[in-house]
């Protein structure tokens, strides 16, 4: 059995484990404003996103030949096994610390910086594609920004619109409206998350010569796509408690308004074929939920760290990535 086909296995196994741990890591994302409002028991809310997160995850593959092609070019990449498994290793490190600790940091970002980080240890600064990695952290850097105007916007519209209404009709209704959004949020983090470890293993399958386009198998989405609703489905309680209640108390109008903002950005990154920290991207609707209802009433502190978290990523799973790309080089 040779080398090359040892390390494409390893990188397949690598990619379901990373995609494996996202879906736990991230099932906050989806499910946090449902369980922290009550419209959800916690088993409830992890199944309903299990369910989502696979049915957004078969649905496209636009964000997953992206992830394949536009941070390094995996037709001429030197030692393309070596630095998609340093990735992969240096990703499930930063991913498994953070959520150890509690803190909802990208998956997006770690895997993004730990395959430029390897790549640039394999093959120097010029093995990066800097139009099309420019682009994608683009997405990365705008799309919190979007989802906090916009969630501050709709919030600021449903004030509006349900002012003269009963309080405690109003949540009622709006916890029963919560299921469907919560639904509607873990289907969008599915079509883009899920996405990225497809484009992992494409982009293993090219540079080792088991394919020649950078089209997705499909026994390659549907693994990425149980693989991720499997993680969802054994969840990620310590960030569920970060991203539902520390950032804000959230009643159930506000757990709308965040989960439509977070769907709405999500789904149209997806569409043009841009990952995105669905993270970053869900937790800065509700700080612009929560500054749309009352500055005092959001914990900054939390969003502060967040906020370093999201800045430190790339950089330190690019450093990661790279040290791991030298220790593979040692014996393989």
């Amino acid at each position: 059995m040779d080398s090359m086909f040892i390390l494409t296995i390893l990188i397949v196994i690598g990619a379901l484990a990373f995609d494996f741990i996202n879906g736990f890591h991230d099932t906050a994302n989806a499910i946090a404003t449902s369980v922290s409002t009550k419209a959800l028991k916690p088993r409830h809310a992890i199944i309903l996103a299990a369910v989502m997160n696979f049915l957004g995850a078969i649905s496209f593959t636009g964000v997953a030949k992206t992830i394949s092609k536009d941070i390094v070019d995996p037709f001429t990449l030197e030692n393309g096994s070596l630095v998609i498994l340093a990735a992969l290793i240096a990703a499930i490190f930063w991913n498994l610390l953070t959520w150890y600790y509690g803190i909802p940091s990208s998956s997006s970002h770690a895997i993004i910086g730990s395959i430029a980080g390897a790549a640039i240890a394999a093959a120097g600064f010029t093995s990066l594609n800097y139009e099309g990695f420019l682009k994608i952290l683009q997405a990365l850097i705008f799309s919190p920004i979007l989802a906090f105007a916009a969630g501050y916007l709709v919030y600021s519209i449903f004030k509006i619109a349900f002012k003269n209404l009963n309080l405690t009709k109003t949540n009622r209704n709006f916890r029963l409206f919560q299921i469907g959004t919560a639904a509607l949020q873990a289907y969008t983090h599915g079509t883009n998350d899920a996405q990225k470890a497809m484009g992992i293993i494409t982009m293993a399958l090219i540079a080792n010569n088991y394919q020649t386009s950078d089209d997705i198998q499909t026994w390659v989405q549907i693994s990425c796509a149980l693989a991720m609703g499997i993680g969802t489905s054994v969840g990620g309680w310590k960030i569920i408690k970060t991203v539902g209640g520390k950032i804000m108390k959230i009643r159930p109008v506000n757990g709308v308004a965040a989960d439509l903002t977070g769907a709405m950005i999500i789904f149209g990154a997806t569409y043009i074929h841009l990952p995105v920290s669905t993270t970053h991207v869900i937790s800065s609707s509700i700080l612009g939920v929560g500054a749309s209802h009352r500055i005092k009433g959001v914990k900054w502190g939390t969003a502060q760290r967040m906020l370093i978290t999201w800045v430190i990523t790339l950089p330190i799973s690019a450093l990661i990535a790279a040290i791991s790309y030298y220790v593979l080089d040692l014996f393989f």
